[in-house]
Order: C-alpha cells, then structure tokens, then sequence
C-alpha cells in the first residue's frame, strides 16, 4: 500500500453537510429526552408552565427517591427484571434452533417453511390480541407471566431471519470438516456455531430486553394484580389512579426506567455494530 493510500480524504463540503445533517437530527431526537430529564428535577409548579422551563429552579434531586417511595418502584423493576431474562433465554436458544435448521441442514420443504416464517412478520399484534388471549384464557394463563414469556421461546421470525443470515457467513468447510471428524449436528450446534455467533445472539439479546422490558399493551392485557405488575404497567397504574399527578415524579420514575436501556445500550454497541455489519456481509 503506497503512501497516497494511506493518507486521509480531503474534507469535503459534502462531508461537512453530511456532519451538519447528522448533528443537527441528533439534536433533535435528544429533545423529548432532555425534556424528560429536565422535568423529573423541577419543582411541581414549573412543570406545565407556558413558555416550559426548561432549566429547573431550583433543582430538586428529591423527586427520584420520592418516586421511589410513591410507586413500589423496586417491585415492579424485579418482576420486568426477571421477565427479561426469561424472555432472553428464550429468545436466544430457541431462535438458534430454529436458525440453524434453515441455515445448515437440507430438508424437504425447507425454503416454502422459511418464507412462511417471513410471512408471519406482516402480521400486527393487534390481529393476534383476541385468539392469543382466548387461547391463554382457555389455558387458565390470565394474571400469570406465562403469556408474556412462553410465546417468546416459539422463535420470532425477525430473529430467525437475522441468525440465520450469520449463519450462512460461517464458511460450510468448517462445519463439514466437523462432521468429518465424528462431530454430530448438536456438538456443531453448541461448540461452533454458538461460539462464532456472538454477536448475532448479543443483538437478539439486546432486543429482547429492550423489547420486554418497555412492553405496556401484553402486561396491560394478561396481567391483573398489582403484584404482578411491569415497570411500565406500573407507572401508568399509578397515573391512573391519582388525582392531579405529581409529573415531575413520574417524570423521574420514567427516567429510571429508560435508565437500563441507554446504559446497555452504550455498553453493548461496539457488539451491536459488529452484529449488524457481519450479519450483512452475505
């Protein structure tokens, strides 16, 4: 590689529009979230003023542990908490599964399946919301948490599609000269394919969390007691249930619960952009 080549592209105007662009939309998108923070520290008066204050005075760091104490905020973030890794498990193993079927073994009828399967996802939940809840009421499901995770270790057809995609980019020679080798497809299930697809299980995993752990209208439908309640459930239990809402506490409560997600998030998007890209290569 000569010395032209390693040398950086002149900055262009494009490139600088390019930049404008994309600060300018990040600005933007921050906007309802730079609200939300603002209004989970002011006093209650200064939350629906016309002109909105956006710089709280004084400062009231005492709505977070007042909103902890309001709602039973911890119970409902260990009912979600929990929910999440079930879910996860569930998300991971089965959708693996059912990846590497499509992905690595030949079958009759295989691709007509996988179409079928893809299919599935122009489906709205809404079409889904009367036989689903007939069927769990049928099975005497209603007010458990078994509607809210079983469905979840059936696969899904979106992280089908992205597993099975990375699992086409591992290079079949590997995998035959396993077989080769004495190697059954379980071991190859378990001790290669799992392996090398870290980063395609991370993405559903990440998914699967922020999915679950933000879902409102499948706890507001299967779930009956407070006790049983999910974060988000929680919060709009609580907004129901008094008169003239103190928002700047539930401003706070809710900046608690986004709290989880931005910080995976931020931990996990080398890993996620890894995903993404190696799952696009084919």
């Amino acid at each position: 590689m000569n010395v032209e080549s390693q040398r950086r592209e002149p900055f262009s105007p494009s490139r600088l529009i390019t930049y404008v662009a994309l600060i300018v939309l990040s600005l933007i998108f921050l906007i309802p979230f730079v609200w939300l923070v603002s209004t989970s520290l002011k006093p209650l008066d200064q939350t629906m003023k016309v002109p909105p204050v956006w710089i709280p005075n004084p400062i009231q760091f005492r709505n977070y542990p007042d909103a902890v104490h309001a709602i039973p905020f911890f119970a409902y973030a260990l009912n979600t908490l929990l929910l999440c890794v079930v879910c996860i498990s569930g998300a991971v193993v089965s959708n693996a599964f059912v990846a590497y079927a499509f992905a690595r073994l030949k079958w009759p009828g295989r691709d007509a399946l996988f179409w079928v399967t893809l299919a599935t996802m122009m489906i709205p939940f809404p079409v889904l919301m009367v036989p689903m809840f007939a069927l769990f009421r049928h099975l005497d499901w209603i007010g458990t948490y078994r509607p809210l995770w079983v469905p979840v270790w059936f696969g899904n057809a979106f992280n089908i599609f992205l597993l099975r995609q990375f699992f086409r980019t591992i290079p079949f020679e590997l995998t035959e000269a396993a077989t080769i080798d004495g190697a059954s497809h379980w071991r190859i299930f378990w001790e290669i394919m799992m392996p090398l697809s870290k980063p395609a299980l991370a993405i559903i995993a990440l998914f699967t969390f922020m999915g679950t752990w933000n879902d409102f209208l499948a706890p507001l439908i299967y779930l009956v007691t407070q006790k049983t309640f999910t974060l988000s459930l929680g919060l709009q239990f609580y907004q129901s249930q008094h008169n003239g809402v103190l928002w700047n506490q539930l401003y706070a409560a809710t900046t608690l619960m986004i709290l989880p997600v931005i910080v995976l998030f931020f931990f996990t998007q080398k890993l996620f952009i890894q995903g993404i890209k190696l799952t696009g290569i084919k």
